[in-house]
């Protein structure tokens, strides 16, 4: 599902690190080596049909790589 983030992402967290990870050798071979981090946050995000909903998003993170690969995960109130 495509979506935009509107604004800021809040309330990050850490849940998994280097080999807690699961997908840690295709985000390796598809964005390269790095301290990779998978996090969650709350952010405002846009639908394809302009729908503004707010949202728990995550997302893969790494140093020097940047964010990659947002998924929603549940939407917020």
């Amino acid at each position: 599902m495509h979506f935009d983030i509107i604004g800021e992402i809040r309330e990050i967290e850490t849940f998994a690190r280097g080999s807690s990870i699961r997908e840690l050798p295709r985000l390796r071979k598809t964005y390269g080596v790095g301290s990779w981090r998978k996090r969650k946050g709350i952010a405002q995000i846009r639908l394809a049909g302009g729908v503004v909903l707010l949202a728990e998003i995550h997302w893969y993170e790494a140093t020097g790589i940047g964010r990659k690969e947002f998924k929603i995960k549940r939407y917020v109130g």
